[in-house]
């Protein structure tokens, strides 16, 4: 799941929507004047080990290719999904040139985060790399950024032990050499929107969506629920009702105790897969199906990173910026980072090197992008939805129940434009833990403001959530790092036991703080009575304890003759003590208070400390 989330990918842009938009209206032509001088430019680059040092070797290469240039370079690590909300929140404060994942490309436009570029330095992109990274980096005609790789997607893994040449074309053949061998096909279809899509594709299935100029998306244009839907579940099921169907993408199942013939997964994959396989290591693109004598090949997602600069007001800054970037992203670069870290060139001049034609890995993909869907702008919430139907076909045995599936799944994306706006900006749990499976939202409630508790919830050991936003994937929030603020690793139950889950959020940073407590303010109890002479006027706070019953955090000297109550979410509408009295102290001493509950009925007693 966890991948699934990091990944974060999406359907394909509608362009449309920008057409209104004046914040990146404007384009940076290359100026003809001298563009000698000194600049300080601030660039945000992969934090993959070894690629901020690659990068200021290289611009020192640009320096010396243009003298007179000087860039005073600060260079930093910072994850492609990561930037681009950086920059979002604040385009002013973030860097020059930044690297992202093209899912981020609407949001940025709109954001004004990107300067469309001049005229001849998008033909000159446009001619050195290929078609679908170019769309990428597009809304509509207008070229916003530079790519940087196209080598994230998936195709089929192999091994050619179990699945013979003649039959990598045809789904049904590998199916029946993976069943002939005792073997098994992983491919991820139950579990991720991301892979089981590739059927919709294969029939020429379509899917987008439109935002305004704030970002809120407005319509969705849809049509998996259709007779093409149908085949593409039909073709599915082939897979689904196979005795060989496992339901992953790790290349790891070719060594697992049944092994894989096949696996569907992407450049990530190529390591453990080469390691398991040896001489026996395949890679293609991904086969066709069969479905009432008609073939379709199945589709997939394509990705890029993509290199943006921010608008500048000093027009030789901009030109500066441009043409360092043009040079990160051209075709010595790309080469470097190539032979460096294996990232598929975007570039048609590498990509046709023999090193990259006789990267199997690489070349398998490029032989899929011919059928790939370009990523883009989706509703979070999209993937969760679209994860169900794969699963409703494999449990269909009629086209009817295919095609309920469909409606189903078309009327939940229907429901996503018409989530109220608190709904869309409230925070709920999601994960793995009380019997769900990353398919359940747990509402949480806001109070104080910009402080989120979740329901008392009871984890085992183990157990991984996240709290996201709108029940979506754009805001999320996990395991706290190094700096103090939650990441989008998932956040894991060390101490099996009844937790309140916390949020604090800061909406102008769009960070967040997830903590586990032990109680809650909203719906938690309190003791408020005649303690340490307290009159009355303060709540001392209880713990949910693992039995349900809560105890308050400390023991207390207690005179007899004190009076308390316990009560709820600091109120009177639900209060204990004795048959609705007062508890009165009979026997001073020091003593916890303890309330256990009883559905309505609570018994309120003193456990000595």
């Amino acid at each position: 799941m966890k991948k699934a989330l990091t990944i974060l990918l999406a359907l394909a842009l509608v362009l449309v929507v920008f057409s209104g938009c004046n914040k990146t209206a404007e384009k940076t032509e290359e100026p003809t004047e001298d563009l000698a001088g000194t600049y300080d430019l601030v660039l945000w680059v992969s934090e993959i080990e070894g690629v901020k040092e690659l990068t200021e070797q290289q611009i020192d290469a640009f320096e010396a290719d243009n003298p007179g240039i000087v860039i005073n370079a600060t260079v930093q690590g910072v994850s492609e999904g990561e930037s681009a909300t950086q920059m979002i929140t604040s385009v002013e404060d973030g860097a020059d040139i930044f690297c992202f994942a093209q899912d981020q490309l609407a949001r940025l436009v709109m954001a004004g985060a990107l300067n469309q570029l001049g005229t001849a330095t998008a033909a000159e992109v446009t001619a050195m790399n290929d078609a679908g990274a170019v769309a990428a980096a597009s809304v509509g005609d207008a070229l916003y950024c530079f790519p940087l790789t196209s080598d994230n997607g998936y195709f089929l893994i192999y091994d050619k032990s179990v699945v013979a040449e003649e039959h990598l074309d045809s789904l049904e053949d590998i199916i029946a050499d993976c069943e002939a061998a005792g073997k098994m096909f992983s491919f991820q279809l139950e579990g991720s929107a991301w892979y089981n899509s590739a059927f919709f594709f294969a029939t020429g299935c379509q899917s987008s969506w439109e935002t305004d100029l704030d970002g809120n998306f407005v319509a969705v244009h849809d049509d998996f629920n259709s007779d093409k839907g149908v085949i593409a579940l039909k073709g599915m099921q082939k897979l689904l009702k196979s005795s060989c169907y496992n339901n992953s993408s790790e290349s790891s199942d070719f060594s697992a105790a049944i092994p894989s013939g096949a696996v569907v997964s992407g450049t990530w994959g190529v390591t453990i897969a080469q390691e398991a396989l040896g001489e026996n290591f395949g890679a293609t693109d991904l086969p066709s199906f069969t479905v009432d004598g008609t073939s379709y090949h199945l589709g997939s997602f394509s990705g890029n990173k993509l290199l943006g600069v921010k608008p500048q007001t000093d027009a030789k800054k901009a030109a500066v910026a441009q043409k360092l970037a043009m040079y990160l992203t051209g075709e010595k670069c790309q080469q470097e980072r190539f032979d460096t870290f294996g990232w598929g060139p975007s570039n048609l001049n590498v990509q046709a090197t023999d090193a990259v034609k006789s990267n199997m890995a690489l070349a398998a993909l490029g032989a899929q992008s011919e059928f790939a869907v370009p990523q883009g702008q989706i509703h979070g919430s999209w993937w969760d939805i679209a994860k169900v139907y794969a699963t409703s076909a494999k449990e269909a045995t009629t086209d009817e129940q295919l095609t309920e599936a469909l409606a189903t799944y078309e009327a939940a994306i229907n429901g996503l434009l018409a989530m109220p706006l608190d709904e869309q900006t409230a925070f709920t749990v999601i994960g793995a833990f009380a019997g769900t499976n990353w398919d359940t939202d747990f509402t949480m409630i806001q109070n104080p403001e910009n402080t989120w508790y979740s329901d008392c919830i009871d984890f085992a050991a183990g157990d991984q959530f996240q709290v996201r936003q709108g029940k979506a994937w754009d805001v999320q929030f996990g395991a706290v790092g190094e700096d103090g603020n939650s990441t989008k690793d998932n956040f894991v139950i060390e101490t099996a036991g009844k937790y309140f889950v916390k949020l604090v959020f800061d909406p102008t940073t769009l960070t967040g703080v997830v903590t586990i407590e032990k109680s809650n303010p909203n719906v938690g109890f309190t003791v408020i009575g005649d303690i340490n002479g307290d009159g009355w006027t303060i709540d001392l706070p209880m713990n949910i304890q693992d039995d349900g019953s809560w105890l308050t955090t400390e023991a207390y000297e207690l005179a007899a003759g004190n009076q308390f109550k316990v009560r709820q979410g600091f109120n009177w509408d639900c209060a204990y003590g004795t048959e609705g009295e007062n508890f009165v102290v009979e026997t001073a001493g020091s003593y916890f208070i303890k309330l256990t509950l009883d559905g309505e009925a609570g018994t309120v007693e003193l456990i000595p400390a």
